[in-house]
């Protein structure tokens, strides 16, 4: 089919418009088409607005396959209009879906209306666009499903605005499948990784402990002691325990608290006064203590060792004895030591250290080990 003759007036072009047959119309949209996408030059403003008003007049009277390749063809142009690429990005996803993907020329508000009253298919094309912008991103997270939301996060080119990035690492408590785009992504701070790594899976936390890294500068050192001490003065502490918390800090002040005394305390079986001491060293919660203490794989106790320094001998003392002390003595612990102690030569002291500030600066951290508690 020949290209359109751009100097066609506007009179003519209307003329050719009013054909009724459904053929005439379907000739004359293929040729404006042509034209949008003719190498031999853009259109000037007055043939550009022309051919989107013709356009989008017609697109609604021809036949789908013809709408299917005007969306294809039209999808890359910057001469559409807003307005028809928003038509044609508005018909069923087999035709849409070229337009939702790839049109620059579709404005956030336009994405945002397709996105609340459309198909699930319609939200999916947009969540994978080359670029998705923080409200249209918002917009896809209120409204559409794990399938959409999770293809959102892991669009590279979708921006995720903090808001959104906080409740997406909430709700990765619940949708497993969050977690690991969630990991993947640059726009993730180190915070809310820290704070991910007590429900994520034991790979995901591996790669937390590894991979991420903040400059220390960052950790505000006066919101850090305040929440200290608001953490170890909780009157959910039983007696017992504040007893153990006022013997540590008295060790402490004389200069007595460090590990070897630790290690004493485990050997014998004095568990409360170890965790009390843990936890003044470093400066963490003893429900956070707790919690590291009874993983069985030992990596969140690992993290706080070894933003202690512990050297390695000390610390596989240190996981011997509180396996023995779960277990009586009889577990076979061979390969999961071996396993513990590789990633403990892989953990940097950097890394450990801020991902225990956060742990210590965190009040909603609290929350979700009570959950972790409940659901267990």
């Amino acid at each position: 089919m020949g290209v359109l003759n751009t100097k066609i007036a506007s009179k003519d072009l209307l003329m050719l418009a009013q054909e009724k047959s459904l053929s005439s119309r379907s000739e004359l949209v293929e040729n404006i088409s042509d034209l949008f996408l003719s190498p031999e030059g853009r259109l000037n403003e007055h043939e550009r607005a022309l051919m989107n008003d013709v356009l989008l007049k017609l697109v609604s009277t021809v036949e789908k396959k013809v709408k299917k390749e005007l969306s294809r063809r039209l999808a890359s142009s910057d001469d559409v209009s807003p307005e028809l690429a928003a038509k044609l990005a508005n018909e069923s996803i087999d035709i849409a879906g070229p337009m939702l993907t790839k049109s620059g020329v579709l404005k956030d508000e336009q994405l945002i209306e397709i996105v609340r009253n459309r198909t699930e298919e319609h939200r999916m094309a947009i969540a994978i666009r080359a670029h998705v912008s923080e409200d249209v991103s918002a917009s896809l997270i209120e409204n559409g499903g794990e399938d959409v939301v999770e293809a959102l996060i892991r669009n590279d080119d979708a921006e995720l605005s903090e808001l959104s990035i906080k409740y997406l690492v909430a709700e990765s408590k619940n949708v497993d499948r969050f977690q690991e785009p969630l990991l993947n992504r640059q726009d993730l701070p180190a915070e809310l990784a820290c704070r991910m790594y007590w429900w994520v899976s034991a790979a995901l936390r591996r790669n937390i402990i590894l991979n991420f890294n903040v400059d220390s500068t960052v950790i505000d050192d006066a919101i850090e002691i305040a929440t200290k001490t608001v953490l170890q003065d909780q009157g959910s502490i039983d007696s017992i325990m504040r007893t153990a918390l006022n013997l540590a800090r008295e060790l402490a002040r004389k200069g007595e608290l460090n590990i070897l005394f630790l290690r004493r305390c485990l050997r014998q079986e004095k568990i409360n006064l170890f965790v009390a001491g843990l936890s003044e060293m470093t400066g963490l919660d003893v429900s956070i203590i707790w919690r590291a203490i009874r993983e069985r794989t030992g990596e969140s106790l690992a993290v706080v060792a070894k933003s202690l320094d512990i050297d390695r001998d000390s610390f596989a003392s240190i996981f011997l004895l509180i396996i023995q002390s779960r277990s009586g003595g009889k577990a076979r612990t061979t390969n999961l030591v071996n396993s513990i102690l590789t990633l403990y030569d892989n953990i940097k002291v950097k890394n450990a250290k801020i991902a225990v500030r956060y742990w210590q600066r965190d009040f909603g951290y609290q929350d979700a080990i009570i959950e972790i508690r409940n659901a267990g």
